[in-house]
């Protein structure tokens, strides 16, 4: 599994930011080490850094998270202080944002490029048409299911969400883990804007389309487990995520 050196000058926002991130990780959680303020104080310390990247010479490769800039010119100098020889990538995505997203993906396994590639492109779920260009609503409501007889290799539905918030964090956490238990591409897209479709591996992807409640998502899965898939997603959104009310 991928790990991640989390660099800050300030040791609690560090702490918080990893916090947060591993509250989306359902299961195992990815190892996390914190090089965070410099002597006991504010800053970073290259050697501190050099020293959390060896930490995690048994995983799979290295995400450096980093805060500031100079945070990355010290997770730079790290490179050529550290004695492990697993790959290491330096996050050039929004601190707490592509923390986040990486934990996520990696908690899936995800690779180290698509973890890198999540982080970085965190701040996507904040920009309003980074889904894919809207299109007016359809004047009819949107039926509230629509499926199409499974293949052994492809399966779709469209399904309205139930849960109040749509898929936001919590939701596209755990999409986002069940797409891990599946040989099957997976995709989502909000059929009442026309946005998408997006991975449904991609925390950050699923966010980006802004998909609320009473929004018709389709859901369709390619490959050996497609069918499967499909019925998990489709069980989690009548379940509302465990979001609804008795």
């Amino acid at each position: 599994m991928i790990g991640f050196v989390v660099v800050s000058h300030s040791e609690p926002l560090a702490e918080a930011a990893v916090d947060l991130a591993l509250q989306m990780v359902h299961g195992e959680q990815p190892p996390v080490k914190i090089a965070a303020g410099a002597a006991g104080g504010f800053g970073t310390d290259a050697a501190a850094i050099a020293g959390a990247i060896d930490a995690l010479a048994d995983s799979e490769g290295v995400v450096v998270l980093t805060d500031l800039g100079s945070a990355t010119l010290s997770s730079e100098l790290a490179l050529d202080l550290r004695e492990s020889s697993q790959p290491v990538r330096i996050s050039t995505g929004p601190f707490v944002e592509g923390a986040t997203a990486g934990i996520v993906r990696a908690a899936t396994g995800g690779t180290l490029e698509e973890v890198v590639a999540d982080a970085d492109s965190a701040l996507r779920a904040k920009q309003p048409d980074a889904g894919g260009a809207p299109t007016a609503p359809a004047t009819d409501p949107a039926p509230e299911q629509k499926d199409t007889a499974p293949s052994a290799e492809h399966a779709v539905i469209e399904r309205a969400l139930l849960n109040p918030m749509g898929i936001h964090s919590r939701p596209a956490a755990v999409l986002v883990k069940e797409a891990g238990r599946f040989d099957a591409t997976i995709e989502i897209s909000d059929v009442t804007t026309g946005k998408g479709p997006v991975k449904a591996k991609s925390m950050v992807g699923m966010l980006s389309l802004g998909t609320a409640k009473d929004h018709v998502v389709r859901v369709e899965a390619t490959g050996p487990d497609a069918a499967e898939a499909v019925a998990a997603f489709d069980a989690l959104i009548l379940e509302g995520f465990g979001e609804l009310d008795d």
